[in-house]
């Protein structure tokens, strides 16, 4: 099973907001949440970290292939996807169904394996 992470900061003033959001994903909206995941084939973890920069949302997909399946997520069309897309959008001020370049994220340390670190 494959593993990524991809950090998104919180625009400022939009905590409260975004832990309003996460209480929907984790109340009314859960198994909508769950199917959506499920239907990618990933398994999803969000955590909050706060910086001195300001706060970041912390996101973990791991699956047989977590980068397909992130973009499979990004771009159906669904209700659920359509509504979860504008509440990203509005408190990370990322627009993800917008193309993106290069990679999500580039794993540099792994305790079970050497990365390649020196891209």
């Amino acid at each position: 099973m494959a593993t990524m992470a991809v950090a998104f900061p919180i625009l400022p003033g939009k905590t409260a907001e975004w832990r309003a959001f996460m209480a929907e994903l984790n109340g009314s909206r859960r198994e909508e949440f769950n199917a959506s995941r499920r239907s990618a084939g990933v398994r999803e973890r969000t955590y909050l970290q706060s910086t001195p920069m300001g706060d970041e949302v912390i996101v973990t997909l791991e699956g047989d292939d977590p980068g397909r399946s992130f973009g499979q997520m990004m771009h159906t069309t669904d209700p659920f996807t359509t509504w979860f897309l504008g509440k990203v959008k509005d408190v990370h001020g990322i627009d993800l169904t917008a193309p993106m370049t290069g990679t999500l994220s580039e794993l540099v340390i792994d305790t079970d394996r050497v990365a390649d670190a020196a891209k």
